[in-house]
This record gives C-alpha cells, sequence and structure tokens, in this order.
C-alpha cells in the first residue's frame, strides 16, 4: 500500500496554479497507484473558498481510483459542515474519536482549534484508550511541532499567534506508527516518535510565499517504512545568489547564464547579483551588465537585487597599487594571495562609501 501526504495548498480559485498543483498531485496518486491520498489541513485558503470550489472538488476528487483524507487546517476549520459532499473517494475527518479504517490502517483526524498545552494531551490521552495494534495507526494533526527549529516566518503568513503547540513528547506512550502533520509550509521534515514512528511535516506543495524556497515535495511512503521525499515539478520561488570575483570571472554573463541554465523549469528566482567586476578587464561597465543580465532573467525573477561594484577606481588607487606590489613579491601560492587579495580590495572598497 501506498499512501501520499501534502498539507497547505491553499486554493483559491479554480484553474489558477495552485488548482493545478491540486490536479497534478491527484494525476501522481494515479501514476504512483496510491490507495490514500491525504491532506493534512489547508486544504483551501478561507471557508469561502471551500464553498465556491466544492462543486469543481467533487468532480476531482471522484473516480480516483484511491481514498482522498482530509483534515480542517487553520484556514478552511469552517469549510467542512456536516453532510457536505466533497466526492465519491473523499472522507472529511472532523472528529478525534471517529477514524477512517481502510485495510491494514487506522487513519485518526486531528483537526486544528485554538487550543494549546493541558488541552491537547487530554486530547490525546484519550485517543490512546482507543488505539491498537490491530492496525497501523495513523494521527492526522494541524499545527506546530514546539520542538522543531522554526522561525514564524515558515508557517506562511499565519502572524504570532500559535496553533496548536504540541511536542514529541505529548506521543509519548501512544500506538501512533505516524503523524502526519501540516501548517509548515518551508519543507518536507520529520522527527522519529519514542516508539519508533514518525512525525511528518511535507510542506506545502506549491510555494504559497517568498519564504518557501527550493522544488516542492510530497510525502509518498509505504506504511511500516520511513518516510519518503517525491519531488514535484509544480511552481516554486528559488532565491539565486550570484557573487562576481573580478580577477576569477573574466565572463560575468555567461556565469549567470549559465546559473539560469541550470535552474527548475517553472522556478521564480529571487537574484542577488553581488561583489565585484573589473569593467575594464571585462569591457563593460556596471549599467551594460545589469542590461545583460536582466535580459537572461526575464520572466523568471520576481526580485532582482543588484548590488556589485566595479573595482577599477580601487585598483587605481596608489596604496592599493603598493599592496598588490608588495603581495606579489611574497611567497604565498596562487590560491592565498587570491584570498588575501580579496578581502583587501572589499576592505578598501569599504572605506570608499
Amino acid at each position: 500500500m501506498k499512501i501520499l501526504h501534502t498539507a497547505d495548498i491553499h486554493i483559491r480559485e479554480y484553474g489558477d496554479e495552485r488548482w493545478e498543483s491540486l490536479q497534478g498531485l491527484i494525476e501522481l496518486g494515479k501514476k504512483e497507484r496510491v490507495e490514500i491520498f491525504v491532506v493534512s489541513g489547508d486544504l483551501f485558503d478561507r471557508g469561502i473558498d471551500a464553498e465556491n470550489l466544492r462543486p469543481r472538488i467533487r468532480e476531482i476528487f471522484s473516480d480516483t481510483g484511491f481514498k482522498i483524507v482530509v483534515i480542517p487546517g487553520n484556514h478552511d476549520n469552517d469549510s467542512y459542515k456536516s453532510g457536505m459532499w466533497f466526492g465519491e473517494d473523499t472522507v472529511i475527518l472532523t472528529s478525534l474519536n471517529i477514524p477512517f479504517e481502510y485495510k491494514a490502517v487506522k487513519i485518526w483526524g486531528m483537526p486544528f482549534e485554538p487550543i494549546e498545552g493541558e488541552e491537547i494531551l487530554h486530547k490525546l490521552r484519550a485517543l490512546g484508550d482507543n488505539l491498537t495494534r490491530d492496525k497501523r495507526n495513523i494521527l492526522l494533526y494541524h499545527g506546530e511541532l514546539l520542538d522543531a527549529f522554526f522561525s514564524r516566518r515558515d508557517f506562511g503568513d499565519e502572524g504570532e499567534e500559535r496553533y496548536m503547540p504540541v511536542k514529541l513528547s505529548y506521543f509519548k506512550g501512544l500506538e501512533i506508527d505516524y503523524v502526519l502533520a501540516g501548517h509548515f509550509h518551508s519543507r518536507i521534515n520529520s522527527w522519529k516518535l519514542e516508539n519508533g514512528g514518525y512525525f511528518v511535516y511535507p510542506g506545502s506543495p506549491i510555494s504559497i510565499t517568498r519564504r518557501e524556497t527550493g522544488q516542492r515535495k510530497v510525502n509518498l511512503f509505504e506504511p511500516g517504512k520511513p518516510p519518503s521525499e517525491y519531488p514535484l515539478d509544480t511552481p516554486h520561488f528559488e532565491e539565486v545568489v550570484i557573487e562576481l570575483n573580478p580577477f576569477q570571472d573574466k565572463r560575468p554573463i555567461e556565469k549567470v547564464r549559465e546559473r539560469f541554465r541550470n535552474l527548475h523549469r517553472k522556478a521564480r528566482v529571487i537574484l542577488t547579483v553581488k561583489g565585484f567586476l573589473n569593467g575594464r578587464v571585462i569591457g563593460m561597465g556596471e549599467q551594460t551588465v545589469v542590461e545583460e543580465i536582466k535580459k537572461i532573467a526575464a520572466e523568471r525573477c520576481v526580485v532582482e537585487r543588484y548590488e556589485f561594484r566595479d573595482i577599477q577606481a580601487i585598483l587605481d588607487d596608489d596604496l592599493v597599487k603598493r599592496f598588490m606590489q608588495k603581495l606579489e613579491q611574497t611567497g604565498y601560492e596562487e590560491g592565498k594571495k587570491g584570498e588575501m587579495c580579496d578581502t583587501a580590495l572589499k576592505a578598501f572598497m569599504d572605506t570608499k562609501r
């Protein structure tokens, strides 16, 4: 049996990139012949989005060949009122006391609630009384893992509020094989539970904010085995930092072109070009370099920062010339000379600001 696990798609409109990413996950489930597709909260960005999109959701959540199991997150916790139908293959878990059983697994849902501390512990202890070892127990959860070193930026645009926070120790003594979680956007990540199980965040399958950089992934695994990352072909932001070296980069434009050539085709670039160039050597000044980079970055960049500078004025300084002459007279190897030269030139450049 294969299980596909994602969260935090935050769909808003039919046919946009987030919607297409959801459709892509359905197709991935078919391709990989999964038997269960889990969405651990925030399928929708808002309750009104769920209401508007539900007829379309019914279409893609039916005749899939696998079960789709969803829990409410903090963004869509009012989207699944009793009796609402989301498709013939869809199971909405809105109560921790009513699991979904399928073959060798039993899936429990812990939807988002504005609770913490003792209230969460009480719910988990009550769940523990119902857990048995006749099947593998999977808990779907949407909230924050306090053991992890996250910043507030890792959860999308959620502000400073706490969202149903838990610790790994909360699951101690519970016969849970997997906690399939949602709410952490930035990347896929997992931790071992004390009993040998796993706590897993899959990250968002499409970049929701510019802070979610790098190719997106999902958790595609077989019960009884560790979580497994599966890379997605979805839009995402990529932070690209290019540092120009005036002594090594004789063709800085080609360096930038090569970096863009190797990017994922759906990457949207947050570009920073820094360092120094020697305009006299490369035959172009700062303005021309920026213009050429803009041609390469056209339609790929969402942010462009040009922080590099021409060092020619520094090289013409008498003090720098004397330093370079003395450096050449030393017995240092070329690599060491290059490091010392680079450090010195940066220091000289700082004095010229």
